[in-house]
């Protein structure tokens, strides 16, 4: 059986076609919290490590995760974990999800839109928007985010471009993390903090995260700093 052992909590994932990774783990860490989160929803759970990543980081939100795909293992999961009694999985596709609205939701959704798709079904619905296109995405997130919620992303330079255009007139950007992997490579990812148009949430302005210093298999502190609460290495 294919497990990820954290600090906390231990998530299998034998079945789910994605497995944890670097872009799910650092959603989970640098999405702001401020202590008012009474409701926080993941979009495209699978293994549900972001959300029991967010119910450890929370002293008494309710943690609620969907996925288009069967999310036994997201509950099996949940369920061995500390916070079973505050953390929900449902199998829905988020269009047809119907909930209170929540302070807080994320997603490490699916990418690749122009690009070809891979043969593996799994991987396939995990990897490019084809169950969720941006469009759609960005339509549940203005549906079911409270007034002064907030909404955070993870996503490539330049599917992250494009997701910020289609949401101009519903969404807009407070705080804005470009990731690099060493001092060596571009900018590969980028993290967005959002909030409805009408939001009083100030913007920040765009910072930068480093995860490893060049050396091998070596970590910036920053790096180190954002995630030891659930790295084992750390």
């Amino acid at each position: 059986m294919s497990r990820f052992r954290f600090k906390q909590f231990e998530v299998i994932q034998s079945a789910t076609p994605m497995k944890v990774g670097t872009d799910g783990v650092l959603l989970g860490a640098w999405v702001g919290l401020d202590g008012a989160e009474g409701r926080i929803l993941d979009i495209g759970t699978g293994t549900g490590v972001i959300a029991l990543m967010l119910a450890q980081r929370t002293a008494e939100a309710e943690v609620w995760g969907i996925d288009i795909d069967p999310v036994e293992e997201a509950r099996l999961n949940g369920d061995r974990s500390p916070w079973s009694a505050r953390v929900h999985f449902e199998q829905t596709p988020v269009q047809a999800f119907s909930a209170e609205p929540f302070d807080l939701i994320v997603s490490n959704p699916p990418f690749f839109i122009e690009s070809l798709q891979c043969p593996d079904r799994g991987r396939t619905l995990a990897r490019h928007a084809v169950a969720l296109p941006f469009e759609e995405l960005i339509e549940a997130v203005e549906r079911l985010l409270k007034p002064e919620g907030r909404f955070a992303v993870v996503l490539p330079l330049t599917e992250a471009a494009r997701f910020e255009a289609l949401s101009a007139d519903k969404l807009r950007v407070i705080r804005r993390t470009e990731v690099r992997t060493t001092p060596r490579h571009p900018a590969k990812r980028l993290l967005l903090e959002m909030a409805h148009i009408g939001s009083s949430r100030a913007a920040k302005p765009t910072d930068e995260l480093m995860i490893g210093t060049g050396e091998h298999e070596t970590y910036t502190e920053e790096y180190r700093t954002l995630t030891r609460d659930f790295y084992l290495k750390f």
